[in-house]
């Protein structure tokens, strides 16, 4: 038993590339992990890991040790799955991070039949629209809407997101209404940004219409990283603003916010739950991912 957990320190370790965060993510003190990996390495007699005061790195047998300790952990783990459990009945926890419009507005309010079905998992859901490094924070899953762009990532598609472009009323009144996209990049007309919380980058409006795609800054007094305050902001009448058209359905019905350039589209956007390679795909992980798949569907975001 000591071994395996020396073996799951070590591993930690290095997918989070710190002591620190690999303890955080264990539940264990710094100095714990620090005694398991050193007696790893003294059982071994290997040096895994080269340590300084900014970084660990991973020494060339501890890069071959680890790919050959993933694969046994993940064996282990199917082994205690199949033997330990009744595979109609998945149980365990699952940590997921979910993007904050599709957690609030589709998964969360569809939990209940989630639990009910199997009512032996439980779950941690992260809603946010931060950028999560499923190693570092030791999730199962990540929902991410758009290109995946870690290859290295598995990334199963479960859905698709349709956009629309829209303005509050007020705004309308107020600036009038534009009648081509370039108008956003003129007065007086404003847009809202959308910027990506990990690189500071602001998304651009896009617009299609045939063979023809067009890419829009806007002119911008606001921009903002969290798809709550986007549609706050767009409801508030501060800008136009091009978000998920299923987060507004009930807004655009009401006429609280008016659809704009009916000749112009936006192509759908995939889904995608994504989950490192050396993670053994359990029962209760499948499972998931198919209600996932299910839910959306049933909201007409499938994936066709």
């Amino acid at each position: 038993m000591d071994r395996i957990v020396q073996m799951r320190a070590f591993a930690r370790v290095v997918e989070t590339g710190s002591f620190t965060k690999a303890a955080d993510s264990m539940d264990l003190p710094k100095a714990s992990l620090t005694r398991l990996v050193q007696a790893l390495e003294a059982r071994l007699r290997v040096q895994l890991l080269t340590r300084t005061t900014r970084k660990v790195t991973v020494t060339q047998d501890g890069a071959a040790y680890y790919e050959r300790t993933m694969a046994l952990l993940s064996e282990l783990e199917a082994i205690d799955q199949g033997m330990l459990h009744d595979q109609s009945k998945p149980r365990g926890r699952l940590r997921v991070d979910v993007t904050t419009l599709t957690g609030s507005r589709v998964l969360i309010p569809a939990l209940a039949d989630f639990h009910e079905r199997y009512p032996d998992i439980q779950i941690a859901l992260g809603v946010s629209d931060r950028a999560i490094d499923l190693l570092v924070d030791n999730v199962d899953f990540v929902l991410r809407v758009g290109a995946v762009q870690d290859a290295g990532l598995v990334a199963r598609r479960v859905g698709q997101i349709q956009f629309c472009t829209c303005a509050a009323p007020s705004y309308l009144e107020k600036h009038g209404t534009p009648e081509t996209p370039e108008d956003l990049d003129r007065e007086p007309h404003q847009a809202v940004g959308y910027f990506s919380s990990r690189t500071g980058r602001v998304f651009p409006f896009v617009f299609h219409r045939g063979d023809e795609r067009v890419e829009i800054e806007g002119r911008r007094r606001l921009d903002v990283n969290d798809s709550n305050a986007y549609v706050a902001a767009g409801l508030a009448g501060l800008g136009v603003v091009q978000l998920a058209k299923y987060a507004v359905q009930n807004e655009l019905e009401r006429g609280e916010l008016i659809p704009l350039f009916p000749g112009w589209h936006h192509n759908a956007v995939p889904v995608y739950l994504v989950y490192s390679p050396n993670r053994y795909v359990s029962a209760r992980m499948r499972v998931f991912i198919e209600w996932v798949a299910e839910t959306l569907a049933k909201k007409g975001l499938g994936p066709d």
